[in-house]
């Protein structure tokens, strides 16, 4: 990790890595924690393969959802780590997201609680890394990291 360019979050999550995976990589797992609540995820593309999309859309109301996330997973290893980016749409396309760009690395370890579960977001330079701590990152990707423990917990 590159402090001046990297954020992430840190939680052992009280489940066996299969069910943290699970949450991961099936649509209808992943649209139940994906977004902080109240608001709500619906998945167009979860695609959880090298070159697959991940292609998500939010909604404050229930009823108006519009577009959240339009990415690729760059690697999948089974189990172990998914790393994504937003630079390359799902259709292969150069993109420049906003509010920022970034590529995203899910690990998950095995540990004695249940599963060590990291999330490191990489940024290509430190204004960037700054905007997204400054527009919440923590909170964010906090909330969604406790909502998906609270999934996979029960």
């Amino acid at each position: 990790m590159n402090p001046e360019l990297d954020l992430t979050i840190e939680r052992i999550i009280r489940a066996p890595r299969a069910a943290v995976w699970s949450a991961w990589t099936e649509p209808d797992k992943f649209a139940r924690w994906w977004v902080p609540a109240p608001a709500l995820c619906q998945v167009e593309r979860l695609e959880p393969r090298a070159g697959g999309a991940l292609v998500t859309r939010m909604s404050e109301d229930g009823i108006e959802f519009i577009p959240q996330l339009d990415a690729t997973f760059v690697v999948v290893e089974e189990l172990d780590r998914i790393v994504f980016t937003n630079a390359i749409d799902s259709e292969w396309r150069p993109a420049s997201p906003e509010p920022v760009v970034m590529v995203a690395e899910i690990t998950l370890a095995e540990h004695p609680d249940g599963t060590a579960y990291r999330a490191l977001v990489r940024h290509a330079d430190p204004a960037a890394r700054k905007r997204h701590a400054e527009l919440g990152f923590a909170d964010g990707w906090g909330t969604v990291t406790r909502q998906l423990a609270e999934q996979v917990e029960r």
